[in-house]
């Protein structure tokens, strides 16, 4: 896409702000103009309009993307879609184990039960774990708490955490970083344990470690985008 405006700036509008480019509101594909509650969130969504290139594709404004996601869908869909990450929780990547080698057994332990203690101290939920990769059974009720948990959140934060969840494969992970428990790097090596591990051993594989960058990037955006919808 090639840019269309020269600047772009925040201007409040009741409780909300909006971002204007050229002093026109910047539109959601639904038509309305974006408005966001949050005077950083607004100030940083102007930046990476100000600071585009002459071409640009929606990945160069991850954040303006994730503020349209909380607007246009999330806020319609609140329900439907923190079921849906309820769900990961319910088969979390935490819970499922190497049977082996006993090296990598042990680093997930190491790396993966203190989150798990973490999830059971701040939501009261005990997840049982398992090695290797038939299904695992939870207590169907903590997919209740796990909802009604994210049902507190308000649209912007069910959308970083909409991109965080999946990335990860973890709901307990992606809790953390949007606690400000973890931190986004962090969350990202604990998800790969299991494919870093087999790399001290047998070297890198440029592939994997290609989209372990773009998955890195992504969380960190995201991450960022659930701070800025805090202040």
């Amino acid at each position: 896409m090639k840019r269309f405006w020269t600047s772009a700036s925040v201007v409040p509008e009741g409780a909300d702000f909006i971002i204007l480019l050229d002093n026109r509101p910047l539109k959601l594909p639904s038509g309305g103009a974006l408005r966001v509650p949050f005077k950083d969130l607004a100030g940083a969504i102007a930046t990476e309009w100000a600071t585009a290139g002459t071409d640009f594709t929606p990945d160069d404004l991850p954040l303006t993307r994730l503020a349209t996601t909380a607007q246009d869908r999330i806020s319609l869909h609140r329900t439907e879609i923190a079921g849906q990450l309820a769900a990961y929780g319910m088969n979390d990547l935490l819970c499922y184990r190497a049977e082996g080698p006993p090296g990598l057994a042990q680093s997930e332990a190491e790396a993966w039960d203190p989150w798990i203690n973490w999830l059971d101290r701040q939501l009261g939920i005990r997840l049982e774990s398992t090695s290797g990769v038939m299904p695992l059974r939870q207590t169907p009720e903590y997919h209740d708490i796990f909802t009604a948990h994210l049902m507190r959140m308000d649209e912007y934060q069910l959308a970083g955490l909409g991109v965080i969840v999946p990335a990860l494969g973890s709901l307990v992970l992606a809790l953390a970083v949007e606690a400000g428990a973890l931190d986004p790097d962090a969350a990202c090596r604990c998800a790969s344990l299991g494919e870093l591990w087999q790399e001290t051993r047998w070297g890198m594989d440029a592939e994997a470690s290609a989209r372990r960058r773009i998955i890195a990037q992504d969380i960190a955006v995201s991450a960022r985008f659930m701070v800025l919808c805090r202040a």
